[in-house]
């Protein structure tokens, strides 16, 4: 195991993140309230190491509560081995997930408000302490359901050395999509075509990425409420026009579907001299790069745009007081400001607050490596990830729609008008 992020630092509890979950405070003579957490590990880099570490670390300043971490895969994976525990009688207390389950999580009625939890001012202050841009996913109908964790924006990675090769100047990256496409095309010519220009990817989280170029383009997908989407609005069809014309038009990115999973490694590789990724790979790339690499906010149409990605912490129903409030304990320990600035530097995932960012360690991180403020100040130009009622029916067929377009299928428009047609027909039931 790689030598550990001295996380001890400011780690000891201060009055102010005293909760009523530490009044659970038990004689040695009992048992620890059991936890299970089901956590997922959806990019690069040994998170499970990490949270491993933070349980063991938390467990120490807290003998009366154990937490047992199960990695379940993808987000995806996560959401559903929760359920089915939840369907076998066998609910965890407490699950990192897709903030974007939200709406599916209240309508299976399987996750409680934060706000029923919170019994003190210090509890209500830690609740109104986070990012607002982090919590649009986790909130509805003025509850707080989510709180946010392992949390990211879409950010760019470039290879410096590919652009000063390719005569670009390597300190300044793309700003808007003619400028990207144009880099693009440069890096793919100056190598013969031996190197892209740039990879978006297609698989996994094609909605996200295609979320980014709408929003880019002055447009945003959904209603707040969930109830309704927006796929087949000019300024989206006009969006993934734009994606298709990089292979297409510019030859700046190859044709075809682009890996989600691979895509680091491409960009280590030097495949490609620009990717789209989640800031969730930036420690990972940080270690693995034998280049100089840059990293910058996405770029722009009609306005600076990338919506937030990511997990939050949420807290099952069918479990005992006893257990929420240890849960509660658990997750204000994890999101205290010294704990996500750790994690932060750890992983490359955003600290949750402003006060993460003002803890030494982080600033003085940031002062030595930039890129780590990058998705926060990206945050100023966010928006919430997409997020609906029948949330899988919805992604999915926008996932296909994008994929469609992509391999030449179907035009952008096309592809886009199905994908509505079938998003209003999972939607129909819930339009107010």
């Amino acid at each position: 195991m790689k030598p550990r992020l001295p996380l001890h630092i400011g780690l000891l509890a201060t009055a102010g993140l005293l909760s009523a979950g530490q009044a659970l405070a038990q004689d040695a003579s009992q048992d620890p309230v059991q936890l299970t957490m089901y956590y997922p590990v959806a990019v690069g880099g040994a998170l499970t190491d990490v949270v491993d570490d933070l349980v063991e670390d938390f467990e120490a300043e807290h003998p009366d509560i154990d937490v047992e971490a199960i990695y379940a895969g993808n987000y995806d994976d996560t959401r559903v081995r929760a359920m089915s525990a939840i369907e076998a009688g066998e609910a965890p207390q407490l699950s990192v997930m897709f903030s974007i389950d939200l709406f599916d999580l209240i309508e299976q009625d399987v996750i409680v408000p934060f706000d029923d939890l919170v019994e003190t001012e210090a509890e209500q202050a830690w609740l109104d302490s986070f990012y607002p841009g982090l919590m649009e996913n986790g909130r509805l109908d003025g509850k707080t359901y989510g709180i946010p964790f392992q949390r990211s924006t879409i950010v760019l990675y470039w290879n410096r050395d590919a652009f000063e090769a390719a005569g670009l100047d390597p300190d300044q990256p793309p700003e808007t999509w003619e400028e990207m496409a144009a880099m693009g095309a440069a890096v793919h010519e100056a190598t013969d075509g031996e190197q892209w220009g740039v990879m978006v990817p297609s698989t996994g989280y094609p909605y996200w990425m295609f979320q980014a170029f709408a929003f880019q383009n002055g447009h945003r997908l959904m209603s707040e409420d969930g109830t309704e989407v927006y796929f087949d609005d000019p300024a989206a069809v006009e969006a993934l026009e734009y994606w298709v014309s990089l292979a297409e038009e510019h030859e700046a990115m190859p044709d075809g579907t682009i890996e989600w999973g691979t895509l680091r490694q491409n960009f280590l590789e030097q495949s490609t001299a620009m990717i789209w990724h989640s800031t969730g790979n930036l420690t990972a790339v940080r270690n693995a790069a034998e280049f100089d690499f840059g990293v910058a906010m996405l770029p722009m149409k009609t306005q600076r745009g990338s919506p937030t990605g990511g997990g939050n912490f949420y807290v099952f129903k069918d479990t005992s007081a006893e257990e929420k409030q240890a849960a509660m304990t658990f997750i204000r320990w994890m999101t205290a400001p010294e704990r996500a600035a750790a994690w932060s530097i750890e992983t490359g995932y955003m600290g949750v607050s402003p006060a993460a960012y003002e803890t030494e360690a982080l600033r003085d991180y940031i002062e030595t490596f930039p890129p780590a403020a990058v998705a926060r100040d990206q945050l100023e130009h966010s928006t919430a990830e997409l997020a609906t009622y029948q949330g899988g029916r919805v992604r999915r067929a926008l996932d296909n729609a994008v994929q469609a377009a992509l391999t030449g299928q179907m035009t952008p428009a096309e592809a886009l008008a199905q994908a509505q047609r079938e998003a209003d027909a999972a939607l129909r039931r819930y339009a107010r």
